[in-house]
């Protein structure tokens, strides 16, 4: 079964300066002074969770949130949203993309 997860981290490794770690059972990257994504196992080990701090695109994960609550939650914290994903149903590649990038570019600030 294919891993949804490789290609995100790929693309995350792609951009200059990043520092990939770990943060409990997630992978962690970082730019600058900050970590711009967090990836791997979902909750229980089902499926697979991603986070990414947004901006701009917050609208559209407020939007994702309220059709599918179940697959996309808004963080209490600055700008946090989290996506629950199956090799199945995996995170769709124009949106995670557009919010790894966003993601990115705000560690750089």
């Amino acid at each position: 079964m294919n891993d949804p997860t490789q290609p995100i981290c790929e693309k995350a490794m792609a951009f200059p300066d990043v520092v990939k770690g770990m943060s409990c059972n997630q992978t962690s990257f970082k730019a600058s002074k900050s970590k711009f994504l967090f990836i791997g196992p979902g909750p229980k080990g089902q499926g697979y969770k991603a986070m990414f701090k947004l901006d701009q695109s917050a609208p559209q994960a407020r939007e994702l949130a309220e059709k599918e609550p179940g697959r996309y939650k808004i963080g209490a914290s600055a700008g946090w949203v989290t996506v629950l994903f199956t090799a199945e149903k995996p995170m769709p590649k124009i949106v995670w993309e557009k919010w790894l990038k966003e993601s990115y570019q705000l560690s750089c600030k």
